[in-house]
């Protein structure tokens, strides 16, 4: 069973805004892009619209970065 969450854009809402807010990277808005094909894709959302599918996103499936070991 997929789970979502669901948003409720605000004025000046951007896709990336929205996907680093969910997903802590800016980069996976097509995830939300793709789970809403009824919602416009503009490059700033007007206030009010529902977004009723976001993913919820596996671990696995977020990229991940890691910092070399800090060197004194």
């Amino acid at each position: 069973m997929t789970e979502f969450y669901s948003y409720v854009t605000k004025d000046k809402d951007r896709w990336d805004l929205i996907s680093q807010h969910f997903y802590n990277s800016p980069i996976l808005y097509e995830e939300i892009i793709k789970a809403n094909p009824n919602v416009k894709v503009e490059p700033i959302l007007p206030a009010g619209i529902k977004l009723k599918k976001i993913p919820i996103l596996d671990e696995s499936e977020t990229i991940k970065f890691e910092l070399p070991p800090w060197k004194k």
